[in-house]
C-alpha cells in the first residue's frame, strides 16, 4: 500500500514537473470515472442560497400580502388560488435567476472567469471563484430544470452567459454553465454531460466547449473540455469526448474515446438541391428547395450562387 502511495506521488510530481516547463495539455490524463467539476465543491460555498433566497422570498411575500388585503370577493380569490400559487412559484424561480445573475456580476468584477489549467489548491484564486460560481448557478438551474416547461432552461443558460437560441435542445442533460457556445439547430441527448470544468486530480480544467450548426450528441455522452463539433458532427451514445478533442464536420463519431465511424450522409438531407428520379423516363431531375436554411444565412446561399 506504501509503494502504491509512493507510485502516486512521482507521477503527481512528474505531473508537476511537466507542467512547469510546458502547457501540453496531453500530459494530463482524464479519468471520466473518478473527475467530476461537481464533487469538489465545498458546502461553506452554501451560504451564497441565503441572499437569493432571501430576496426572492420578499418578492414573493410582498405580491401575496398585496392578494391577500385586496378588496376581492373570497369566492374569487379562492377561484384563482390554484392559478396564483403557480405564478407566484414562477415568480420564485425567476426571482432566484435574477439575484442570482446580479451575485455573478458581482463576483466577476473581483474576480474574471478565465479558461486554463489551474491548481485546485485552498486559497488558489481561479480556483475558489470557479466554486463560488458553480454554487450560484446550480441551485437556481435545478429549480428551472424542473419545472414542466422544457425550452425554460434556455433562458437560464443564456442569462449566464452561454451562446444558445431556442432552436437547441438539452432534453435533460447535465451543461455547465459557462465557456459553452451552441450553434443552429443543436441536439443534446438525455443523460448527456456536457462539461466545460472538470477537476483532474490536482488540478481544475477549463476549456471552451464549442457545437457548431446541427450538431448532435447520443445520450449518456461525456463531453470533455475544449471539445469542438463541427458541423453536422453525429456523436454516438455513450461515448466520451477527449480534453481539446476537435470532431471532424459531416463525420458520425462512437466510442470512448470518439473516433469516426462514417460519414454523416444524412447532412446531404440539408442541402439545397433535392435530386428526384424519374422512372418512367429512366432520368434524374434536380430541383432546388430551400431545406433547413436558416434565415440569417440565405443570403450566403445566393452569393455563392452568383460566385458559379
Amino acid at each position: 500500500m506504501a509503494e502504491e502511495e509512493k507510485e502516486e506521488q512521482k507521477i503527481v510530481k512528474e505531473i508537476d514537473e511537466t507542467n512547469d516547463k510546458t502547457e501540453d495539455d496531453s500530459e494530463f490524463v482524464i479519468d471520466f470515472t473518478t473527475s467530476s467539476a461537481i464533487n469538489r465543491v465545498s458546502l461553506k460555498f452554501l451560504v451564497v442560497y441565503v441572499p437569493i433566497f432571501w430576496f426572492s422570498g420578499l418578492v414573493v411575500s410582498t405580491l401575496w400580502y398585496g392578494y391577500t388585503v385586496s378588496t376581492v370577493p373570497w369566492i374569487i380569490k379562492l377561484l384563482f388560488l390554484p392559478l396564483l400559487l403557480l405564478f407566484f412559484s414562477f415568480l420564485f424561480i425567476f426571482s432566484c435567476l435574477f439575484f442570482s445573475k446580479l451575485l455573478l456580476i458581482f463576483i466577476n468584477l473581483i474576480h474574471l472567469p478565465k479558461e486554463g489549467i489551474f491548481r485546485t489548491d485552498k486559497g488558489d484564486t481561479d480556483f475558489e471563484f470557479w466554486r463560488i460560481r458553480t454554487e450560484i448557478k446550480k441551485i437556481t438551474l435545478w429549480l428551472i430544470r424542473n419545472w414542466p416547461l422544457p425550452w425554460i432552461d434556455v433562458i437560464a443558460f443564456r442569462w449566464f452567459g452561454i451562446k444558445m437560441d431556442f432552436s437547441s435542445h438539452l432534453n435533460d442533460a447535465w451543461c455547465d454553465a459557462e465557456f459553452i457556445k451552441f450553434g443552429k439547430n443543436v441536439t443534446i441527448g438525455q443523460g448527456a454531460a456536457i462539461m466545460s470544468s472538470m477537476v483532474v486530480g490536482n488540478y481544475l480544467i477549463i476549456k471552451t466547449i464549442r457545437f457548431d450548426d446541427y450538431s448532435l450528441v447520443g445520450g449518456q455522452c461525456t463531453i470533455a473540455p475544449g471539445t469542438h463539433f463541427g458541423e453536422d458532427t453525429v456523436l454516438g451514445a455513450v461515448s466520451v469526448t477527449t480534453l481539446n478533442q476537435k470532431l471532424e464536420a459531416g463525420w458520425i463519431y462512437t466510442g470512448i474515446p470518439a473516433r469516426k465511424l462514417k460519414l454523416n450522409k444524412y447532412a446531404e438531407m440539408r442541402r439545397d438541391i433535392i435530386r428526384k428520379i424519374d422512372v418512367d423516363k429512366e432520368e434524374n431531375i434536380e430541383t432546388e428547395y430551400e431545406v433547413n436554411i436558416d434565415e440569417d444565412k440565405k443570403h450566403l446561399l445566393k452569393k455563392k450562387r452568383k460566385s458559379d
